[in-house]
């Protein structure tokens, strides 16, 4: 355990923060399998919608430092191709 004040807010925040980008790549992770979901079931109309929401996720991941924008990219590039194949 910390015994320096500065070091135990560390310990604090960082648990924060970890919770915090899990929930993040959870909820992308999720909405990619979402996009998939529908595009195996062969449902092109919801898979556009959800294929938005993903994006918007994926993006805001990136931005937030959880992945790397060029993951981020490569994700985006191929959903995108599984839903105009």
């Amino acid at each position: 355990m910390a015994n320096i004040k500065s070091a135990a807010k560390r310990v604090e925040v960082n648990e924060k923060k970890r919770v915090s980008n899990h929930k993040k790549l959870s909820a992308m992770r999720t909405e990619i399998k979402r996009v998939e979901k529908l595009l195996a079931a062969n449902e092109v109309e919801n898979a556009k919608t959800a294929y938005q929401s993903a994006n918007k996720l994926i993006d805001k991941a990136a931005q937030s430092g959880v992945i790397h924008q060029n993951n981020a990219n490569r994700q985006k590039a191929r959903l995108a191709k599984k839903l105009n194949a």
